[in-house]
């Protein structure tokens, strides 16, 4: 199978994964899609193919954006305020490690983010449907 054919089953298959995930789910898929364009880039710049790095990075970037945009911040909760600053930290660090083609600072951005995959990951189920029933809650009393 050519690596076209390949590449068409992965987008149809994450099409699907996203069309039938609820948000905890999609925000678990955006994390490990960032952890994804970090590995690519870094590869990238140990082959010093620049523009693929940079590709990869600005999607990176680009999700990392979304995670951090995206947050609740209406909660005024301590753990919005610090994962909204410590994404905005790792945009920072990603535009530095573009610049400065830095192995390392791309394994300080991705030690950044895997405890806060994991830790999403390992989110009760219990835990998610009182999220999400108090989110419908606040909806309805806002209509």
């Amino acid at each position: 199978m050519s690596l076209k054919g390949i590449n068409a089953y992965k987008k149809g298959n994450i099409k699907q994964d996203i069309a039938s995930a609820d948000p905890h789910k999609l925000t678990l898929m955006l994390m490990q899609g960032a952890l994804d364009r970090m590995a690519f880039a870094k590869g990238c710049i140990e082959r010093k193919e620049f523009e693929a790095k940079a590709e990869h990075l600005s999607r990176a970037s680009a999700i990392v954006m979304n995670l951090r945009d995206t947050l609740d911040m209406s909660l005024q909760s301590e753990v919005s305020d610090n994962l909204y600053a410590l994404y905005d930290f790792m945009l920072q660090r990603l535009i530095d490690a573009n610049v400065q083609n830095s192995l390392k600072i791309m394994d300080e951005v991705i030690s950044l983010m895997l405890p806060i995959k994991t830790a999403w990951a390992e989110i009760p189920e219990q835990a998610k449907q009182e999220a999400y029933e108090a989110r419908r809650q606040k909806q309805q009393a806002a209509v």
